[in-house]
């Protein structure tokens, strides 16, 4: 297994994240946009991935060349970004997102793909290869507070596109593992869609992510406004991915112990008590490092005991489709309606309402997994 070039593709992608999830908002704060907009201009990232990880991953399951659709698609995520030095309208910016992010979305879910053929039957070994992805946003968002800090937010465009450029490079260097033919008997994807366990298992990272939505589009500006400097809420950002990774390390053991529907349901459990915490109590110093840490959970592990299940439910010719209904429904649909609901509530009803509807959600994920999510599709 090419551990260290698989990895590097995540360092580079995850830095890239850990620069455009804190600090986008704060740049187009520092454009004039107002709530609304920068709610709906946050939301396009994850709204493209309603769509772009599907026909992505339709072309890796059909061609097999899930790498070259990689690298096209690392590589026009670089060339369309540049566009975003010269824009600086509402609809004009939001044309560029969705183009730049449309092809960035494709990456994601085919190298995942491309991990866990590497992997093989060590698939509880996930995590060790995507930590690197959670070392380099910890990198990302500290050294880029410092720098934002300092330069201001519009500093984060040229990194940005670094980061960018940087993950084309990195997928040049990985080709795709020689996988078997797939057994022509193997049922249509929609016979596993139809399953009450993965219905049940879609809607439940559906509802998480959608509750991450006041997070990741005004987590940075809601600090700011109760007094913490950018360099701490980087650190902050930073605080949150350093306990992620710290859960990867141990994650194949918990998850051989546990199983991945248990790691679900502390996951959800503990994303009330985070959003709780961060909406009613954001002046609490260490209420906030503590809520921090929590990401540990709400991220770290929910999404590796996520990936599992995924490459349980779908696999042979359906992994690619898998991986990218996964991103689609969770990242893509979830995050864009959170996202965007977000921008309409906090002016109007405030960080209290908008993280407490954020644990409400998180609520009913954790009662439908309980009630409907299995290990193993036989199991349903």
């Amino acid at each position: 297994m090419p551990y260290w070039r698989l990895s590097s593709f995540y360092l580079f992608y995850f830095a890239a994240l850990g620069v455009l999830a804190p600090y986008w908002s704060l740049y187009l704060k520092e454009l004039g946009f107002q709530s609304v907009a920068i709610g709906v201009l946050m939301a396009i990232p994850m709204a493209t991935k309603l769509l772009a990880p599907y026909v992505w991953g339709w072309l890796g399951d059909r061609l097999g060349k899930r790498m070259s659709i990689v690298r096209l698609g690392s590589l026009l995520t670089t060339i369309i970004f540049c566009s975003v030095f010269w824009v600086t309208g509402f609809w004009q910016l939001a044309i560029a997102m969705v183009l730049f992010s449309f092809f960035w979305n494709a990456v994601l879910p085919q190298f995942e793909a491309v991990t866990f053929d590497y992997l093989g039957k060590d698939v509880s070994k996930y995590a060790r290869v995507r930590v690197w992805g959670s070392i380099g946003f910890i990198l990302a968002v500290i050294f880029l507070g410092i720098a934002v800090d300092l330069k201001g937010p519009r500093v984060i465009l040229p990194v940005l596109l670094l980061m960018y450029a940087a993950i084309w490079l990195s997928s040049i260097t990985i080709k795709d593992k020689h996988r078997e033919a797939h057994h022509a008997a193997q049922p249509h994807i929609l016979s596993i869609l139809k399953l009450p366990a993965v219905i049940a298992f879609f809607l439940v990272c559906f509802l998480l992510q959608a509750g991450h939505g006041p997070y990741y589009a005004f987590y940075s500006i809601y600090m700011e406004s109760v007094g913490y400097s950018k360099t701490v809420i980087g650190q902050f950002w930073a605080l949150g991915v350093i306990a992620e990774v710290i859960v990867f390390i141990f994650m194949h053991r918990l998850l051989v112990r546990y199983g991945a529907r248990q790691v679900l349901l502390a996951s959800l459990a503990l994303a009330v008590l985070r959003w709780i915490l961060i909406g009613n109590f954001p002046e609490s110093l260490a209420t906030i490092l503590f809520a921090q840490i929590l990401h540990a959970a709400t991220f770290g592990t929910f999404h590796a005991a996520a990936i599992h299940l995924v490459h349980h439910y779908f696999t042979g010719k359906h992994q690619g489709r898998g991986q990218a209904l996964y991103s689609s429904l969770s990242f893509g649909a979830g995050g864009a309606m959170g996202t965007l609901a977000s921008g309409f509530l906090w002016d109007s009803a405030g960080a209290s309402v908008a993280f407490g509807i954020s644990a409400a959600l998180s609520l009913l994920a954790f009662v439908i997994a309980w009630k409907w999510v299995v290990n193993e599709l036989k199991e349903a």
